[in-house]
């Protein structure tokens, strides 16, 4: 049994995929569990593929790619925020089109720049075993950064969270905390684009976060919850993966929906099978 804990971390590719996979499963479940409780699910899906149309501009201008996509990020949050503000139209319809256009803008401009050699498929379907030690640092310092700026505020979060117009009426500067928050998601989108994906991305922002919530009731909690469950899934994803000659990231993403499945079951206060009759 041990020799199976041990035998992939001989590896250096498995030790960065692994430390890159824990320190993502931390902030993606920090990250991930405002826009839950939000109700902001499909805000993760739209910036996930609206980063993809700063890559080719990025490369083509010699930047680095994640200043490109983190700058595409926030500009498709910010188009999205103008819309709604101007018009009657719901918010996923808005969140549908922008993820849409800017998936489209991607194609366009990797054609008319000509950066072939960007590997989009790369960024929508990740590689975690590809993952270099400035990978991991890169990724680390963003968890960092997100863990720091979410201790400082956590009050004001809360408070915007669960009240946004009473935060709005209470003088908090709510614009500024919708970016900050626009900001951390986008941060983490990029730290994972080379690894578990775009398109995976969203099953680890998502993914803990709920499932922690059918098993606590507080948002710190559920934070904490959720970073374990998320390194538990990315942990034990690499070793299928490892063992079993699996993808990688869907390796990830079907260990985060079979914990799900398990707390959606067996939750002691909302499990389908462990709830009272009539409940």
């Amino acid at each position: 049994m041990l020799n199976i804990l041990i035998e992939p971390l001989k590896f250096e590719f498995m030790r960065n995929a692994i430390a890159v996979g824990i320190l993502l499963g931390i902030v993606c479940a920090v990250v991930g569990s405002y826009l839950i409780v939000q109700q902001m699910g499909m805000m993760v899906d739209m910036i996930a593929h609206s980063v993809l149309a700063g890559l080719p501009v990025a490369f083509s201008l010699g930047f680095n790619i994640s200043i490109g996509a983190f700058i595409s990020g926030i500009i498709s949050a910010v188009i999205m925020a103008w819309i709604q503000s101007q018009s009657r139209l719901k918010i996923d319809a808005i969140m549908a089109l922008i993820l849409s256009t800017f998936l489209a803008i991607s194609v366009t401009l990797i054609s008319l720049l000509r950066t072939t050699k960007l590997d989009l498929d790369g960024f929508l379907f990740g590689n975690i075993l590809s993952v270099a030690p400035s990978d991991v640092q890169q990724t680390f310092l963003i968890t960092v950064i997100i863990l720091v700026a979410v201790k400082i505020f956590y009050k004001e979060l809360l408070f915007y969270t669960f009240d946004p117009l009473g935060a709005q009426a209470s003088g908090l500067p709510v614009n500024l905390i919708y970016l900050g928050m626009i900001s951390a998601i986008t941060l983490t989108i990029v730290a994972s684009l080379q690894t578990v994906g775009a398109l995976l991305v969203i099953s680890l922002l998502i993914g803990p976060g709920i499932t922690a919530y059918l098993l606590v009731k507080e948002l710190h909690l559920m934070m904490g919850f959720g970073a374990i469950i998320g390194i538990i899934a990315s942990v034990t994803g690499m070793y299928f993966s490892y063992y079993f000659n699996m993808p990688s990231g869907a390796a990830i993403v079907l260990v985060v929906f079979g914990l799900f499945l398990v707390a959606l079951l067996f939750s002691p206060s909302q499990g389908i099978l462990t709830r009272k009759k009539g409940e």
